[in-house]
């Protein structure tokens, strides 16, 4: 079968698109031939840590297709369901953090391929409203979105979030979700285009990345930020938000180090939070909420799998709007 494998050397440069064996599934797994999948951020940063020295690695963790195998002891599946993949493992209860996605760590694991054998837990059934393009885009950004909301930033109804940086596929599915959910949506970019198309898609407020936050603002404040950015944004945010509100930080695209005056924590009770992707539990509840409100992700474009370095190099100059979908079948 067709693949796209990471090899050879760190970055989009170890990228080939190549033939590969095409196995079959063993006990308590399903193969799925993929009709489509989706680009996430953290395949450009597993690739980027990659060497040489490493074994060869179908990347992906997005996709979507139909079942056309099943190993023994599985009982709750069959051939030609229609599925979307859950790229979770579970959850790590000791530790009360999500585990990392389950389709990667193998030669030959990921959703940049014709086909995938999975465990049959990884399996969902795809939401009959969505369609194939929006199915394969969905579950790492989506999950990631409604665990940093919901879960770890505990948004309510009637409160005012900050999304900085709209354009990726978590910002897009929290701004979405967040709207869903009765919330306030203000989110920034520099980008004049993407601000259009948060405003044209929910958002409530849009402004300039590069403006003064607090006259951008108007003098209104946040309950909760969801920060992916780091250091370029951070010291921004205690100019907007208010007394006892929420950083809910997924991601560092400016950088790993920054200094925080402390006083602008304390004083104000402001409470800082980590997140990551999801639990299986999450993902569930992730696709019930989206499903109850119809949300459907948005996509900036969708490239063939022989295409998908050609759709990374869009990912990697950040000129997406939404999700970057890989059709295969």
């Amino acid at each position: 079968m067709k693949a796209i494998v990471h090899a050879g050397m760190n970055g989009l440069n170890g990228l080939t698109y190549e033939d590969v064996i095409d196995k079959q599934p063993g006990f308590g797994e399903v193969k799925v031939r993929l009709k489509t999948a989706g680009l996430n951020h953290r395949d450009l940063f597993l690739m980027a840590d990659r060497t040489n020295k490493d074994a060869p690695l179908i990347i992906g963790s997005d996709g979507a297709g139909r079942i056309e195998a099943v190993g023994e002891g599985v009982t709750n599946l069959t051939v030609g369901t229609d599925v979307i993949i859950n790229p979770c493992i579970g959850w790590e209860i000791t530790q009360n953090v999500p585990t990392v996605p389950a389709i990667v760590g193998g030669p030959s694991d990921g959703t940049f391929a014709e086909s995938i054998i999975i465990p049959a837990q990884n399996a969902v059934s795809k939401p009959a409203y969505l369609s194939w393009e929006e199915a394969g885009v969905l579950p790492l950004s989506a999950l990631t979105a409604y665990r940093a909301l919901f879960t770890r930033g505990r948004l309510q109804q009637g409160e005012h979030i900050l999304i900085p940086g709209i354009g990726g596929g978590v910002a897009t599915y929290a701004m979405l979700m967040a709207s869903a959910a009765g919330a306030r949506v203000s989110v920034t970019s520099r980008s004049e285009t993407k601000r259009q198309a948060a405003l044209a898609h929910g958002a409530d407020h849009a402004f300039d990345s590069h403006s003064d936050w607090k006259e951008s603002m108007k003098g209104e404040t946040v309950d909760l930020i969801l920060d992916s950015i780091g250091p370029a944004t951070f010291q921004q945010y205690f100019d907007i938000i208010k007394p006892n509100g929420r950083i809910v930080t997924f991601g560092a695209s400016s950088g790993d180090r920054m200094e925080i005056a402390v006083r602008s924590i304390f004083y104000p009770q402001i409470s800082i939070i980590g997140t990551s992707m999801g639990s299986s539990e999450e993902f569930i509840a992730m696709l019930q909420f989206m499903e109850l409100h119809s949300i459907r992700p948005i996509i900036d474009s969708v490239y063939p799998l022989q295409e998908t370095l050609q759709a990374f190099q869009r990912m990697q100059q950040g000129e997406q709007s939404g999700n970057i979908g890989i059709r295969i079948d």
